[in-house]
């Protein structure tokens, strides 16, 4: 890294205590005004504020692919985000599809005034910010409100047990319109045990799904995340199987789904816990 890097990450690097941890803004050293947030160490968003079609994390990139395919190009979506971080999706739908209605649901409130004064997002979209609990916020909106439920929240580098259960992925199917997709970020590794339990409560709520990872992850063999796409109507498989195969990073389709879950059971209230925490060298190159 040149001096003129370090100068600019010395000058520009933020780090504020918000209600999940230690947040850190940090400056992306390629890319101008590209940033990215950690929390408590752990990378949560990257965005790049001239270039909101910029997509830089994997697993943010395949997510992005599906919003890509679910509807014709262009086209607008009502689009619920469930977590927020530092808004990268939100901002990459309303470049993509201009006119979509959009609504956040992030539980972090000093996160979210954090992201409004250090990352503004262009007045001019449709989009709306509230804090709160991602599932007490689904229970209170109606049915068949959103084309698209996108599922990518932590508390830290865990998702809550509270939003891995059947009863949760009920309502999401609950404020899914007919042919709505969910796309959920599911963070697991070997033996994926938590991961094949989740696709099994997915299906059992939206059973026409598959799933996008790098294959070494999908064989079990590092921690990763799986992109989980499932809905009423069948999901776009070859056109994702064709982008995810030449992405920067490529990756897997899985259809398998009964293979995959090797008959786990999905999980309930009573029974689901939070994903499993990654492994800390994960992140430790960046910190």
């Amino acid at each position: 890294m040149g001096r003129r890097r370090q100068d600019r990450e010395r000058a520009e690097r933020q780090v504020v205590a918000v209600a999940s941890g230690l947040a850190e803004l940090v400056p992306d050293p390629d890319r101008s005004t590209g940033w990215t947030l950690l929390i408590d160490g752990t990378p949560q968003s990257h965005l790049d504020l001239a270039d909101p079609t910029h997509l830089e994390f994997e697993y943010v990139r395949r997510i992005g692919t599906v919003i890509d395919l679910i509807a014709p190009p262009g086209a607008p979506l009502r689009v619920l985000h469930l977590g927020g971080g530092a808004l990268t999706l939100p901002r990459y739908v309303a470049a993509t599809r201009p006119g979509s209605a959009q609504r956040v649901v992030e539980i972090d409130g000093p996160l979210v005034e954090l992201v409004r004064r250090a990352l503004p997002t262009d007045p001019r979209i449709r989009l709306k910010v509230r804090v709160g609990d991602a599932r007490e916020v689904l229970t209170g909106a109606r049915d068949g409100g959103y084309d698209l439920v996108v599922l990518d929240v932590f508390a830290g580098a865990r998702t809550p047990a509270h939003l891995a259960s059947v009863e949760f992925m009920h309502e999401v199917a609950r404020v899914l319109s007919p042919a709505g997709t969910l796309v959920a970020n599911v963070a697991d590794g070997p033996p994926l045990r938590y991961a094949r339990a989740q696709v099994a409560t997915i299906r059992a709520a939206l059973p026409q799904a598959c799933l996008v990872a790098d294959a070494a992850v999908l064989r079990g063999r590092r921690f990763g995340n799986l992109v989980v796409l499932a809905g009423r109507t069948p999901p776009p498989v070859a056109d994702l199987t064709r982008r995810a195969a030449g992405d920067w990073f490529p990756g897997r389709v899985e259809t398998d789904l009964d293979r995959f879950t090797g008959g786990a059971a999905p999980v309930t209230d009573a029974t689901a816990v939070a994903s499993p925490a990654p492994p800390e060298e994960l992140f430790s190159a960046r910190r």
